[in-house]
C-alpha cells in the first residue's frame, strides 16, 4: 500500500461514533498529538485540520498510553508508533515503544503490542523507508535500537542495539550520553543520531533487511563543546543537515555526503545581540517542504525562529522570531502543503495554528488555538487531494 492508498484508507468510513473525531472532508488531514500524561492528558490525541480554512478541530483521545511523547507513521500502512518515555518496563531499566493500528472512520488507535526500547526514557523514533523497522533513541539510556516490524504491524524485540559512551563539556547536563533524535538519510542507508550528552551526531550504516546498525567511518561529527545537539532535519534534496542545539541555542549546518557530515555554519536561534536566559533552550527543527525556509523553536523566549535557506550552499539567514502564543514550544509541525505551522506549547496545554507566507516564510497567527494536556509531538496524516 503506497502513501496515496494509505490516505484513501484513512478517508474511508462514513459513520463516526459519538465522541470520536468528526468525519473527514476532502480538505481534512488527521493530526495525532503525542503528550506527557498527567492530570490533563491520558495518552495520544487525534484531531482534524482543515487545510482550506486553517481550522483545527477539538482533540479527542485516540488511545490511552503512558508518556507517548513522540510519534511516527508507517510509510505506507495505517500504522502509528509511539515511544513511551518511562524508565521502567517490565522491571527493567528501559522504556518502551507501542505499535498501533489506525481506524479509518474515527482516527482511534488500536494497540497491537508494546516492546522494550532497550534503554530508559526513549524520546524519539522513526520508521525506515521500507517500513520494516522502527529506530528509537533512548535519552537517559544513552542508546539507540532497531525494532523489526512484523507483517501484522506489531513490533519484535530489538534486532540491533548500540550503547553510546562518553561525556560532554557540561558536567551538570553531559555526564553521560543522551541520545535525543534519530534520522534516516534519503537513501535509507545511514542513520544519524543526535546525542545531547556527547556533543556529537553519530552515524551508522543501516541494513533495512536485517534491521542492522554498524558505525560509519567516520563514526560521528562533533558540534561545539556544550552545544547539546537535540533534533535534526534534512534540507531539500538531502544535501544539508540542520542540527538544533538545545544548550547553546544554535543551529549547526552540515553538508551531507554519503554518510559524512562536513560543518558549514553555526547560527543563533535568538535575535541578534540576545544571549538568552540560563534556563532557555531550543527544542524542534523542521525544513519547509519547498526547501526555502527552516524553522526552530525556542523554549523560554517561547518563539519560533525563521530562517531563509541559501539554495547554493544551504546556509541560513535569520528572517524573524515569532511568539508561539503559549509557553514552552516543545515541538511544532508544518502541514504537508506548507501553508500552516502548528506549535505545541507544552506548559500552556495548547496547540496554536500559524499561517506561513509561501514567499517569505514568515508566520502569522491564524486565530486558531485548541487545548490538549502537555502536547509534545504533532504528526500529520495527509488525506487525498481531490
Amino acid at each position: 500500500m503506497n502513501r496515496m492508498l494509505l490516505a484513501l484508507f484513512l478517508a474511508a468510513g462514513a459513520g463516526t461514533p459519538a465522541g470520536a473525531a468528526p468525519p473527514a472532508t476532502s480538505t481534512d488531514e488527521l493530526v495525532y498529538i503525542g503528550t506527557y500524561t498527567g492530570a490533563k492528558s491520558r495518552g495520544i490525541y487525534v484531531t482534524r485540520f482543515d487545510r482550506a480554512t486553517g481550522r483545527l478541530g477539538p482533540p479527542e483521545l485516540a488511545a490511552e498510553s503512558s508518556n507517548p511523547s513522540f510519534l511516527a507513521l508507517h510509510p505506507d500502512r495505517p500504522l502509528l508508533y509511539a515511544v513511551n518515555e518511562v524508565s521502567d518496563f517490565e522491571g527493567q531499566p528501559a522504556g518502551s515503544v507501542s505499535a498501533f493500528k489506525m481506524d479509518a472512520a474515527t482516527g482511534r488507535l488500536g494497540l497491537l503490542n508494546k516492546v522494550s526500547s532497550r534503554g530508559a526514557d526513549p524520546c524519539h523514533l522513526a520508521v525506515d523507508a521500507t517500513g520494516k523497522n522502527v529506530l528509537v533513541a533512548n535519552y537517559s539510556g544513552g542508546s539507540v535500537a532497531s525494532l523489526p516490524i512484523k507483517p501484522d504491524g506489531s513490533l519484535s524485540p530489538a534486532s540491533a542495539f548500540v550503547q553510546h559512551k562518553g561525556s560532554g563539556a557540561d558536567p551538570s547536563r553531559q555526564k553521560g550520553p543522551h541520545a535525543h533524535a534519530v534520522l534516516l538519510d534519503p537513501e535509507n542507508r545511514h542513520l544519524l543520531v543526535a546525542d545531547l550528552g556527547l556533543d556529537q551526531v553519530l552515524l551508522y550504516r543501516f541494513d533495512a533487511a536485517r534491521g542492522g546498525l554498524t558505525p560509519s567511518d567516520p563514526a560521528f561529527a562533533a558540534t561545539s563543546p556544550g552545544a547539546g545537539p537535540r533534533h535534526l532535519a534534512f534540507g531539500a534534496g538531502g544535501r544539508y543537515v540542520y542540527v538544533v542545539n538545545e544548550m547553546d541555542l544554535t543551529v549547526r549546518v552540515f553538508r551531507y555526503e554519503a554518510g559524512r557530515l562536513i560543518g558549514e555554519q553555526t547560527v543563533s536561534t535568538l535575535p541578534a545581540g540576545s544571549k538568552g536566559g540560563k534556563d532557555d533552550s531550543t527544542a524542534e527543527i523542521q525544513a519547509h517542504p519547498n526547501g526555502r525556509f527552516l524553522y526552530a523553536s525556542n523554549r523560554g523566549p517561547d518563539t519560533i525562529a525563521v530562517f531563509a535557506v541559501d539554495p547554493k550552499n544551504g546556509h541560513l539567514t535569520p528572517v524573524e522570531h515569532v511568539a508561539t502564543g503559549g509557553r514552552t514550544p516543545r515541538s511544532f509541525a508544518i502541514e504537508p502543503s506548507g501553508r500552516y505551522l502548528l506549535a505545541a506549547n507544552q506548559k500552556s496545554d495548547t496547540v496554536v495554528v500559524f499561517k506561513i507566507d509561501p514567499e517569505t516564510g514568515r508566520l502569522s497567527p491564524s486565530g486558531q488555538t485548541v487545548e490538549v494536556g502537555a502536547p509534545v509531538c504533532l504528526t500529520f496524516v495527509p488525506q487525498p487531494r481531490r
